[in-house]
């Protein structure tokens, strides 16, 4: 079920939109920005902070009108984010102008430790031009114990999503992961999705770095799904499809909603709250969720 808020069923697009899979695109790469709107993915994020190296950050800046105009030609249909340097670094300045300019669906706010990270983040967007939504990392453990404070900001910022930042936040706790297994990131990757769901926000997996051990991606995506979260960000154009296909609707869960919103919609059961079905009882609470994988499985396709 993809729950979003106010705010970003006004301003990004249909009521239910599949990010399933959000590639990061490097911003200094040409040639992956040209295959980038080719692959499927649901969200390309040109990528103008980890990816690229500081000398190469003015570069990166030029190129994005380019990749940004290519990818909004017929035949891609992808929602198209642009993350910017962290606010208080030297680049800022410069990536708020450009998403100005380019105006993408969203912004990506790096290292949101707090609500005065964002505040002043959402005043510099302000101040250069872009009045779009963002979204916000949460890469750090400062960022996780915040969470509450960064989601009360969601009008006032025009916050519509969170991003786990699974990098940076294992660094700093000094997790020991292996590939898949990130057992000691999952109570962290908790907190975000509930702060995300408690404000009507869309909640994004972090990245798997491993990108040539694509039976391990599966293992971490199917996890991230059966948590909650709408989708997983990707560092390889390989992780596209099957994120998407780990992010859809399985044609037993289809065939379940379709169960359970033909029950409610039979003239004889209007008023019930909970009805016999299948050898069990469905609610009347199932009905949404119900409805959101139909919806969600005609976005997917």
């Amino acid at each position: 079920m993809q729950v979003r808020s106010d705010f970003d069923k006004t301003h990004s697009g249909p009521a239910l939109r599949a990010r399933r899979s959000a590639l990061f695109v490097p911003g200094d790469k040409p040639r992956a920005q040209v295959k980038a709107g080719e692959l499927g993915a649901d969200v390309l994020i040109f990528d103008l902070e980890d990816a690229v190296a500081p000398a190469a950050k003015a570069e990166a800046r030029q190129a994005a009108p380019g990749a940004f105009k290519q990818w909004r030609a017929p035949g891609c249909d992808s929602e198209l984010v642009l993350r910017l340097n962290a606010c208080g670094e030297a680049e800022f300045s410069a990536d708020a102008q450009l998403a100005a300019e380019i105006a993408p669906d969203v912004v990506l706010l790096a290292k949101v430790n707090g609500p005065a990270a964002l505040s002043e983040a959402r005043e510099g967007l302000d101040a250069a031009g872009y009045h779009g939504p963002v979204w916000a990392m949460i890469e750090s453990p400062q960022a996780v114990l915040n969470l509450r404070l960064i989601t009360e900001m969601t009008r006032t910022a025009r916050l519509s999503g969170l991003v786990a930042g699974t990098n940076d936040l294992s660094a700093a706790l000094r997790c020991r992961l292996e590939n898949e297994d990130r057992d000691p990131l999952i109570p962290h990757l908790a907190q975000i999705l509930l702060a995300a769901r408690s404000a009507g926000l869309v909640a994004l997996d972090g990245v798997y770095n491993v990108f040539s051990d694509l039976a391990g991606f599966q293992v971490q995506a199917r996890e991230a799904r059966r948590m909650g979260f709408d989708g997983k960000t990707l560092i390889h154009p390989a992780q596209v499809e099957p994120a998407n296909r780990a992010f859809s609707p399985t044609p037993a869960e289809i065939k379940r909603a379709r169960i359970i919103v033909a029950a409610f919609d039979d003239p004889a059961n209007a008023g019930k709250g909970a009805i016999a079905s299948e050898g069990g009882m469905i609610e009347r609470l199932h009905l949404a969720p119900a409805r959101a994988v139909l919806a969600a499985a005609g976005a997917a396709s």
